[in-house]
């Protein structure tokens, strides 16, 4: 009897780490220094940018704290593991793109590395920063 027990238990707590693990891919993502954020959910593709409804559901975006534009991820493909998503970013204009590698480790920190082609970029005083190639978030 006690051997039953001990499985089902066995059973239910590795059961509950698996369907932690599938869901890497959604939520709330913030990096303070920079003041930027994730808003993210790669499995139900239903986030709405707050003031951009125009554009409809999508994959998720990067906003910034003290501006209100937006990376819009269009498209975001998450390997076998859950553990890394190739993402395909537009900033809200459409006039730049760029691919990049999202990758989250077991602690909920996650780093987004831009791969090619434009440069992200935010509004500081008035003049557009580069943010660095890669960036770390910590999940909210």
């Amino acid at each position: 009897m006690k051997k039953t027990y001990t499985i089902i238990i066995l059973l239910l707590a590795a059961l509950n780490s698996i369907a932690q693990s599938t869901k890497n891919f959604s939520g709330k993502f913030v990096n303070e220094e920079l003041g930027i954020y994730l808003v993210i959910d790669f499995y139900q593709n239903n986030v709405v940018v707050p003031n951009q409804e125009i554009y409809g559901a999508m994959p998720g975006f990067l906003g910034d704290y003290k501006d209100g534009r937006k990376w819009l991820i269009t498209d975001a493909r998450t390997n076998h593991s859950d553990t890394a998503a190739q993402l395909d970013m537009v900033n809200d204009y459409g006039s730049e793109d760029l691919k990049a590698e999202l990758v989250i480790g077991k602690d909920g920190i996650c780093t987004l590395k831009q791969l090619k082609g434009s440069a992200l970029k935010v509004a500081r005083n008035r003049k557009w920063v580069k943010l660095p190639k890669q960036i770390v978030f910590k999940r909210k």
